[in-house]
This record gives C-alpha cells, sequence and structure tokens, in this order.
C-alpha cells in the first residue's frame, strides 16, 4: 500500500466512527503490497529458496544471462538504502520502503541507477543484476521484509515455494492494473457484478462472500495508475447508512465490506468525475 493509501485510509478511519460507520479494511495498514517480479514485462526467472538462506525466507533470481539485466521495483515505495559493501555481504544493493512495515532488498547488483530520498513507482528500474559481493555466481538476491523481518516471498499473488527452483515470468510493469478485485477483498469473495466507467477510467466490482456473508465493493482504476488520483468505491446496505472509501489512491479504492444476508444492496464507485451507482439489487 502506497504511503498516500494509506494516510487516506486512516484519516478516513478516524472520520467514520463519529460518523457511526466503520470502514471495512482500515486494519490492513500492513497488508503487503502487490509485490512484482523485479524484471522486465515476460521475462522468466528461476526463484530459488533454500534451507540455510541468509536471511531466511530471501529469494535468490537466476536465470543464464542474468548478468546486465534491468532490476525494477517490485512496488512503488522510496529507496531508503544505496549502498556497496565491495567484495562482501549484499555487494551493490537497493532498499525500498513501501509503507506499513514493508521493505524489499535487491543485492549483488552490478549497477545502481537510483538515489536514497527518490521516490520509485512499479516497475521503476533500479540497477542491473550482477555478481558482486559475497557470491560464487551472478544473480539477484531479493527479501521481502516485514517490520525488519524477511518474509516468505509472494509474487504477483502467488506465494513462492519453499524450498525449490520454481520459474516466474514476470508480470512487472506489463500494463494495465497490477491489482485484482478478488485480490483487494481477500480470500473467499466472489466477483458478482461490475461495471466498467465511462471514457475506460476503471471498473466498479461488487464481491460477496458465501461463508461470511459479507458483501465487498471495489473501484479499480485503469488511468494514472501507480499516480495518486481520486477514486471511490460505496456500498450501502438497504435500510442502513452508505458507507464510503474514498481519496486519491494509486491503483484502487476499497475494500468497503458489509454484511447483507437475504438484503438488498447498492454500490458503485468512481475514478474522477467517472461514476457508477446501482440500484438495489442482488437481494438474495
Amino acid at each position: 500500500m502506497s504511503r498516500l493509501r494509506r494516510f487516506a485510509v486512516l484519516a478516513a478511519a478516524a472520520v467514520l466512527p463519529a460518523l457511526g460507520l466503520t470502514l471495512a479494511g482500515t486494519t490492513q495498514a500492513s497488508a503487503a503490497p502487490n509485490f512484482q517480479v523485479p524484471f522486465k514485462c515476460g521475462v522468466t526467472v528461476t526463484a530459488a529458496t533454500f534451507s540455510g538462506h541468509s536471511p531466511a525466507n530471501s529469494v535468490d533470481f537466476q536465470k543464464s544471462g542474468i548478468t546486465g539485466m534491468p532490476v525494477l521495483a517490485s512496488a512503488g515505495g522510496t529507496v531508503t538504502r544505496v549502498a556497496n559493501e565491495g567484495s562482501t555481504s549484499y555487494g551493490r544493493w537497493v532498499e525500498i520502503d513501501h509503507g506499513g512495515g514493508w521493505r524489499t532488498r535487491y543485492a549483488h547488483l552490478s549497477t545502481q541507477s537510483v538515489s536514497v530520498g527518490q521516490a520509485v513507482g512499479l516497475g521503476k528500474q533500479i540497477g542491473t543484476a550482477g555478481a558482486t559481493g559475497g557470491v560464487t555466481g551472478p544473480h539477484l538476491h531479493f527479501e521481502q521484509r516485514l517490520n525488519g523481518v524477511a518474509q516468505k516471498a509472494v509474487l504477483h499473488g502467488v506465494a513462492v515455494p519453499y524450498y525449490g527452483h520454481t520459474n516466474f515470468t514476470s508480470k512487472n510493469a506489463c500494463g494495465g492494473n497490477p491489482h485484482e478485485a478478488t485480490e483487494v477483498c481477500g480470500s473467499g469473495f466472489s466477483v458478482v457484478d461490475s461495471q466498467g466507467l465511462a471514457n475506460g477510467a476503471g471498473t466498479a466490482y461488487l464481491l460477496y462472500n458465501a461463508s461470511t456473508k459479507a458483501n465487498c465493493a471495489t473501484t479499480l482504476k485503469a488511468v494514472s495508475l501507480g499516480t495518486a488520483s481520486p477514486v471511490s468505491a460505496f456500498l450501502e446496505v438497504q435500510g442502513s447508512a452508505r458507507v464510503t472509501d474514498s481519496g486519491s489512491f494509486t491503483y484502487y479504492a476499497g475494500p468497503v465490506k458489509k454484511t447483507a444476508a437475504s438484503t438488498c444492496v447498492k454500490w458503485g464507485g468512481s475514478v474522477g468525475t467517472n461514476a457508477y451507482e446501482s440500484p438495489f439489487e442482488h437481494c438474495g
């Protein structure tokens, strides 16, 4: 989650209780960004994980001819480290802060092309792969860290297997919104309705979790991706107050969740001035 998006969610969380409303998703300040493979769109690399890797849960990306290949930011954020350990440890490496306690590290680079304090978007080139530091061969050492501890990596929503060698094809900067409605709403939710917004600005979605009887609304942008711009999503259970998530977000608004078994709901959202509002429907 970008800093701008997190700030908007926290601000909404502070206002809504005063109105007697709650915003689903305000507990997700530490939710992981939708991390992507840190190589150009369409490039297939092998994600190698093994017991005894330091730190634990690191990933070594391997590929024939990897030296000199562009290394891209796995998610948007701010560069916090651009270091050179020489012939030991990480060698040349870069760290990016993604907010919510999440950071990524990219090590053994042959070159670095960013500076500390620089804001980088998803897919921004930060350097090239190499074999600097304490390595026996060229590869990209990669970490997804939460509050200073390396986590088991997830790439475009797919958990990297531990332990083994698994091929991943990059979707990084392939164009289009890297998020999906089911990812935004979470496990157990399925899309039951959607509406494209005028001028191709994005899509509003309604999802439902049959186990919990919860509805979820989210709006995914299709324009100004990676740049904070106005977007909203709302959900209204018939007979109850409407709940809205709106602000300047980089990829989507929501999730907005309300339980509504056997009750009609109204849903929709907007991207910029392009908006959609449904009638009360999906009453079953």
